[in-house]
């Protein structure tokens, strides 16, 4: 019975959620704006409260996005900034966080406030004469490994691998092996899982 609610839910949902959806389908068609439209409903849906906003955004991110498991779920105020994220199955995402160009493996878990950022070459500022925003930079596609539990407030940078923990408020700026436990600013292995 409760599967067939949530299934009920989602239907429910991706009515409402129609013309976001069309206005969405057409901006990747033309081409034109196609990121800004996508940031611009992922901003929008982020207000929704409640188990209503859970439902409004994980049946928009399965349609915008590379890929968005049924199953996940996305907590309120959480930002998306590119369309090639990729959440998959039984993921949480708490309140708060704003997610770059990355991929989420099934299980794993992001605390309230966790930025995961597109690599850590967002931005060029080796020339003086040139403003910093004018430099330019590159986005890289981060990793998150199945079965993560990533702490409150954490800024990942690196790829993180399979069934680590990352503590709270840490700032990832080095790839992580599977089963680490890592923690501070910048992150170290504090030990191994296993």
């Amino acid at each position: 019975m409760k599967a067939l609610l949530k299934k009920t839910a989602d239907l429910l949902c991706i009515l409402l959620l129609s013309p976001v959806l069309v206005l969405d389908y057409l901006a990747r068609r033309s081409g034109v704006q196609s990121d800004a439209v996508f940031v611009a409903c992922a901003q929008f849906l982020s207000l929704f409260p409640g188990k209503t906003g859970n439902f409004l955004r994980k049946n928009y991110f399965r349609f915008a996005m590379s890929a968005c498991a049924s199953d996940c779920l996305i907590g309120f105020n959480v930002l998306f900034s590119h369309r090639g994220t990729e959440v998959g199955h039984g993921v949480y995402i708490g309140p708060q966080c704003n997610i770059g160009l990355c991929r989420i493996d099934r299980a794993t878990l992001l605390g309230s406030g966790v930025h995961v950022l597109s690599g850590k070459g967002q931005h060029n500022f080796d020339d003086l004469d040139t403003p910093i925003q004018e430099q330019g930079g590159h986005f890289e596609k981060i990793s998150i490994g199945e079965d993560c539990w990533i702490g409150n407030g954490s800024i990942i940078m690196a790829n993180v691998g399979a069934k680590c923990i990352i503590g709270a408020g840490s700032v990832v700026t080095r790839d992580i092996p599977d089963y680490s436990i890592v923690a501070g600013n910048p992150a170290k292995v504090i030990r191994q899982r296993r």
